[in-house]
This record gives structure tokens, sequence and C-alpha cells, in this order.
């Protein structure tokens, strides 16, 4: 049990002087996937649906957790599973719960890395966001988003209505094809392409271009079903004219392509994809922000 006292803890500021950089080391002889945690909520196994058992820490600024929040939203379980965030800076220290966001309102750590250390002593492998805690085993059940994003989808119906059913099973089959498909090409290719990778660049544009005549005859990637599908599209659609393209290296914007744009902006009306948005999080210093339907002028509040 954490006491009140420690529920108060922060993180000092960010010093890269005294602790480094962080860096994601691995140890090459290591076998074990980068994502070291990736336990699955299921009917009989460990980890069962129940309210209030689960917490997510998240990070505004990142992408996989992007897609975690929203889906969290849509999947009717804001007052079922609890969600925090990290601030958007660290050390090699790792995430850092500061006054930014405030402090971590679950186990009262100061750093993200203490529940890692708390489910494997001497933990040596990547600290990230989305990672789901269990309140009742003290232990990270994943840091796998993907993973994360399913279980928040399809597990928990019995204690909460969905607003909107993003993983139904006829379609799970052409989501993870999807995904197949725009994982490398998109969601992971836009860095790349930043950077100056060509084939990466020319990738995710042929991306783009099929994209914008796919949405030619729908509203959403799989015709008129919102789906994990578009989430996982979408979280990387809203940074990147403010993120990977801020200064337009890689093309002129994402309004090249009228009809991908229109769905982006569309997608941002839903009241789901909106208050888990924070700009500010995630926009390169300088960047232009395009127009977004009624953009709140300041950031949304972080969600409970």
């Amino acid at each position: 049990m954490v006491s009140m006292s420690s529920k108060t803890r922060l993180a000092g500021p960010v010093d890269i002087e005294t602790y480094g950089e962080y860096q994601i080391r691995q140890d090459p002889a290591d076998t074990r996937p980068l994502l070291r945690f990736t336990g699955r909520i299921t009917d009989d196994g460990p980890f069962t649906a129940r309210p209030s058992r689960y917490h997510v820490y998240g990070g505004w600024f990142c992408p996989w957790s992007h897609r975690v929040a929203i889906t969290r939203e849509l999947a009717g379980l804001h007052d079922v599973v609890t969600m925090s965030y990290v601030d958007g800076s660290r050390d090699s220290r790792g995430w850092a719960f500061r006054e930014t966001y405030g402090p971590d309102p679950v186990n009262g750590f100061a750093f993200l890395r203490d529940a890692y250390e708390a489910t494997e002593e001497g933990f040596d492998g990547h600290v990230s966001v989305p990672t789901l805690w269990d309140r009742l085993s003290s232990r990270v059940v994943s840091n796998d988003c993907h993973g994360i994003g399913i279980d928040l989808a399809t597990r928990f119906r019995r204690l909460a209505n969905p607003v909107v059913d993003t993983h139904p099973a006829g379609l799970r089959d052409q989501i993870e094809e999807l995904d197949r498909w725009l994982g490398p090409a998109v969601n992971h290719g836009v860095g790349a392409a930043a950077r100056g990778d060509a084939a990466a660049r020319a990738a995710l544009l042929d991306a783009f271009e099929q994209l914008d005549a796919r949405l030619a005859g729908s509203r959403y990637l799989l015709g008129e079903t919102l789906t994990e599908a578009d989430v996982r599209l979408w979280v990387t659609l809203v940074r990147y004219d403010v993120g990977a393209n801020a200064y337009q290296e890689i093309n002129p914007g994402l309004h090249a392509y009228p009809r991908l744009w229109e769905y982006a902006r569309d997608l941002y009306t839903i009241a789901a994809f909106k208050v888990t948005t924070d700009f500010s999080s995630f926009s390169r210093p300088g960047a232009h922000l395009p127009d977004w339907p009624d953009h709140p002028a300041e950031a949304p509040r972080p969600l409970a």
C-alpha cells in the first residue's frame, strides 16, 4: 500500500549534464523483445477484466500512447481503466512524473522505471509508454501498445458499453492486414522519411496516395465503420505537419492529399480523438498548425 505522502512525489528537473541522454540498450545476446512485457487481459488468465483494476501510464507526446488513449475513450472505459501522463522530457533515468501533469496517482513513483523495477528486479530493458499496470498484483502487465489497444477495445464489454466497437470480429483480419502495410510504411516510416531516407519517403508518399484514393469511396479505412485501423493511422497523420513534416522537408503537407486530409480532420471532430490530443506536446519549434476544426486554444485537461 502506498502512503498518501508518497503519492505527492515528483521527480526533479531533467538533467542531461549529470545523468546523460536516455538510450535504449539491448545486449545482442538477449533474445527477449525490446518491449518485454506482453501480458494480455483474458477471461481466465492472471489478468482478468475488473473495474478499477488497471491503470495506463501514458505520454501526451507519444503516438503509441495516443492510440491507447483514443481506444480507451471509444471503448467507454474512462471510469473503468484509469490513465495518467508522464512528463514529456527525460534524461537517462527515463520518463518521470513532474509538475507538468502531476504525480503518479497509483503508486507514487517518481519515475516510470520504478514500475518496471517493481515488476522485474534489476530491469535493464526499455521503459516506454504506454504501460499497462495491474493494481491487484502490483506489476506491469504490458508495454505493447498493440495488445493493450486490442484488449481495451474487446475485453471490458461486460463493464462498459463501447461508444464505438473499434475491433469488431468480422473486420479483425482486415484491420491487421492494413497494419502490416501502414505500420512500416507510415507509422514507422515517417520518422525515417524525415531523416532523409529516400526509400522511406517514397513508401510514405505512395501510401498517402493509395489512402487518398481508397477514401474516395468511404468515410473510414474499412467502409463506414470506425476501427482500430483508423486509430492507428490517425495518430501519425495528426502529427505529420507539426512533427516529421513541420518544415515541409518531406512534401508540401497532408493537404496535398485532399481526401486523406479531410478524413483526418473528420476524425478530429470525434470527441475521443480531440480530448486526447495536445498539439503542444508533439509540435516542433516554429511549426505552423494547420486548420484542424475547432482546435482548442489550450491543451486539453489530463484525463483521469
